[in-house]
């Protein structure tokens, strides 16, 4: 929007408005994280984004000569949604995450200070420089596969004079040189857990990652065992690209004989589809939701061992669990 002091007004005001809808949102009740995004401009982080429009795509950016369409890029920005920010051939490759989500899942790390935080997915950089102004540069690694984005995230980044350790690689295969961590933070969807991040963490460490349509939350008990319950909120993440990247696209794959339509569109219900992908058929799927009295995310859990990966019902040695496959060589 220039660098008039009308735009800059306008800027900060939306970034203090769409703070005090978190708050009274109920997520950003610890302070500490309520400072970080008080003192992060979510503008600075996302210069421009993409918007579906007809056919194609539209970029609003906020240096648009239009001033319309700079007031557009502003509302949305502020607005609590994702944002496409990086396209490739039509396909999204990185995002601006929801807010009130990246709220949620920051206050779900549990971070105490000192702790060392590993994100996976470094997108626009706004994640990193919350964990940063909470924990300090030095406690934050921060990985993306993309050279382009890791570059442009270090320049958002040091606009704020944040320095964190930001690693153009594999997310999968982490950050041994960092290690080890206290926290590993994923923003993007994955088929699995990768095994090289247990090794990397300390013991009782934290993993909080998405998966199917939920949020997994793991305690590390050992370098190969890790174990938790999905929290209640949905999630939705650009997949994770790289050596654990999902063969196909997250979701169902296939008809969906017998399963009535209003279900298949149902939430709670394509999570359990899409977490038992491969080994319930669809109809089987629908049996167990309806016997099981359509449960919630937080009642199903992952486990994590060198002999596999499973998700499960209630309990890991109950009669409902599931593999959740193989690692790909």
């Amino acid at each position: 929007m220039g660098t008039d002091g009308t735009g800059r007004d306008l800027r900060e005001a939306a970034h203090a408005a769409q703070v005090r809808e978190l708050v009274a949102a109920g997520v950003l009740a610890d302070p500490a994280w309520r400072a970080a995004f008080s003192a992060v401009p979510r503008h600075l982080f996302v210069p421009y984004f993409w918007t579906g429009r007809g056919a194609g795509h539209e970029r609003l950016w906020g240096e648009d000569p239009d001033p319309e369409q700079r007031a557009r890029w502003l509302r949305g920005v502020y607005t609590d949604a994702p944002l496409a920010t990086r396209l490739r051939d039509g396909e999204l490759v990185s995002s601006s995450s929801q807010p009130s989500l990246m709220a949620k899942m920051l206050e779900a790390l549990e971070v105490r200070d000192g702790d060392d935080v590993l994100e996976i997915g470094t997108g626009t950089g706004y994640n990193a420089a919350l964990l940063c102004h909470r924990l300090g540069d030095e406690h934050v690694t921060t990985v993306d596969l993309d050279e382009e984005i890791t570059e442009s995230a270090r320049a958002h980044l040091a606009l704020l004079g944040y320095r964190p350790t930001v690693v153009t690689g594999d997310g999968a295969r982490g950050c041994p040189s960092r290690a080890p961590f206290d926290r590993i933070l994923v923003t993007c969807t994955l088929p699995l857990i990768p095994p090289a991040w247990l090794a990397q963490c300390r013991p009782g460490a934290r993993i909080l990652a998405p998966l199917s349509t939920g949020l997994i939350a793991l305690t590390v008990e050992g370098p190969d065992f890790a174990e938790g319950r999905f929290l209640h909120t949905s999630a939705y993440f650009v997949p994770l690209r790289g050596a654990t990247a999902s063969p196909h696209p997250v979701g169902t794959t296939g008809p969906l004989h017998g399963v009535p339509y209003e279900l298949v569109e149902n939430e709670r219900f394509q999570f359990l589809l899409i977490l038992t992908a491969g080994v319930l058929h669809p109809r089987e799927a629908l049996d167990l939701w309806r016997r099981e009295g359509r449960p919630a995310r937080e009642r199903f859990g992952v486990t994590v061992t060198p002999e596999g990966q499973w998700a499960w019902l209630d309990d890991p040695q109950g009669p409902y669990v599931w593999s959740l496959g193989e690692e790909e060589p």
